[in-house]
């Protein structure tokens, strides 16, 4: 077991005084990030969380990692915005589209690392017992010990009673996460965005590479097909010579490696950049080159050498390993996967992209190769009825998805009753665009809009938002909410 550290105050009174001071005199308003400037902040504070919260028996802790950004936090009762991070290390608030909004609003902005992934791990190892806590169950309620944690401890220092006004905002994983929380704990936060929230557990999750197809267009995605079937056939006939030319020996399963070629051609999709994969293909498909060597160097030398795809991380041999390591976030995830939500991105019966073979079967057997026999795989009913899906039955909860993002059809995209939902159209609308701009594969300091082909259609979903966030604001702060 890791012990727990004691927690530090988590904020400086002579920093926070000096910062409301400053404000008031001059204002009146995952996934790379390696930049100062793609972080608003990355000065680590830390809290002691419990590790099952479900237990009334078991009161260990673990220490968890979080953030806060307070160069905007107007006065003592101004919104504070929650942004979750999701299934990966955590290394700082990102200078996104939120940085934006907490200007506007004058809000402080604070982000809590998920269980076990990054800094915040209960144990020792990533052995499959030692991952029983990991779930989406057991996050929520640390966000809501965050929650109550990080407000109590502004409250002695501002010598108040009264809760500040919360807002709570996911990507992906992390805004289903939103999403849930206000589900869940719809009196702890005074609405959620739901940034591409992934709501819905998908057991075969066909309409995935369906989208990657449509979003490819016709002629990119033909090319696509036709790349496929030359792999499948090389596999065959010179599959030491074919791995090598991806700079992916090391895969000896051809699962895994047919999973990482697919991979490759949704991230370009799913994040934006559609014309860093479909203008070398296409146009190597009309001069008639090799499209099987034409693939390989965009796998090479963008998803590779410029997103930083780690090729070992779809090996089976690399994700057993149970010790923590820089890249154990990708065994995390797995076990989610195998466990609540599955999503597997299996090729479809009729007109896939992705390789026939990268069927259930592979996950299932991944799941129980990687984690042990007794793995039976994603129980997605039961997460569905836990959170009801796009059925989800909330309040005050904006979702958002771009249109060419595979990973909306286990989105809401429709709205309904107090729960307004956005599809953001253009050529490249991804995966949380209105957060990241587009493409989203390099963040774009304060998210910004221009490089999206629809500019227009981003801002005008942003100003939806914006409109809701001040109405939910003010209502909550109405309310009356008072420290529990």
């Amino acid at each position: 077991m890791r012990f727990a550290v004691p927690a530090p105050a988590s904020i400086s009174l002579a920093i926070l005084v000096l910062t409301l001071a400053v404000a008031s005199a001059q204002r009146h308003l995952r996934e790379r990030e390696t930049s100062s400037s793609s972080y608003l902040t990355k000065e680590e504070h830390w809290m002691n969380q419990t590790i099952d919260h479900f237990s009334p028996y078991d009161r260990d802790q673990f220490a968890q990692r979080y953030y806060e950004y307070l160069d905007e936090f107007r006065s003592h009762d101004s919104p504070i915005f929650l942004k979750i991070c999701g299934e990966s290390v955590c290394n700082g608030i990102s200078n996104d589209y939120l940085g934006v909004l907490a200007k506007k609003f004058g809000a402080a902005v604070v982000s809590l690392e998920h269980r076990y992934y990054g800094k915040s791990y209960p144990f020792g190892s990533f052995s499959t017992d030692n991952l029983r806590y990991l779930s989406s169950k057991q996050a929520l309620f640390d966000l809501a010990v965050f929650r109550q944690y990080y407000q109590e401890s502004l409250n002695e220092k501002l010598n108040k009673s009264t809760d500040n006004p919360w807002f709570v905002f996911g990507i992906s994983y992390a805004g289903a996460l939103s999403a849930w929380f206000r589900l869940k704990f719809p009196h702890l936060t005074c609405g959620s965005l739901a940034s591409s929230g992934v709501v819905l557990a998908v057991y075969n999750f066909t309409k995935f590479d369906e989208q990657v197809g449509e979003s490819a267009g016709a002629e990119c995605k033909a090319v696509l097909q036709e790349i496929t079937s030359l792999v499948e056939q090389r596999l065959e006939s010179n599959q030491k010579d074919l791995k090598k030319l991806f700079n992916a020996s090391k895969l000896s399963k051809d699962g895994d490696f047919l999973y990482f070629l697919a991979d490759a051609a949704v991230t370009a999709i799913q994040y934006g950049d559609p014309d860093e994969l479909c203008d070398p293909l296409t146009k190597a498909k009309k001069a008639g080159e090799d499209l099987v060597e034409a693939y390989a160097k965009y796998v090479k030398e963008y998803y590779i050498d410029y997103i930083g795809a780690d090729v070992e991380t779809y090996d089976q041999q690399h994700l057993k390993k149970a010790k923590i390591s820089d890249s154990s976030s990708d065994r995390l995830w797995w076990f989610q996967v195998c466990t609540e939500v599955a999503y597997f991105q299996v090729a479809p019966a009729n007109d896939s992209i992705r390789s026939s073979k990268v069927d259930t079967r592979y996950h299932l057997d991944l799941c129980k190769n990687v984690f042990g026999n007794d793995m039976s795989g994603p129980d997605v009913n039961a997460t569905n009825l836990y959170y009801g899906g796009k059925e989800i039955a909330g309040s005050k909860i904006i979702f958002t998805n771009g249109s060419q993002d595979p990973w909306r059809h286990a989105s809401k995209q429709t709205s309904s009753r107090d729960m307004p939902a956005y599809i953001i159209k253009c050529h490249n609308c991804g995966h949380g665009s209105d957060m990241r701009g587009c493409p989203q594969s390099r963040l774009v300091p304060k998210g910004d809009s221009k490089n999206c082909s629809s500019p227009d259609a981003v801002n005008k979903v942003r100003q939806n938002i914006i409109t809701y966030i001040d109405q939910w604001l003010s209502e909550c702060q109405f309310s009356g909410v008072t420290a529990m």
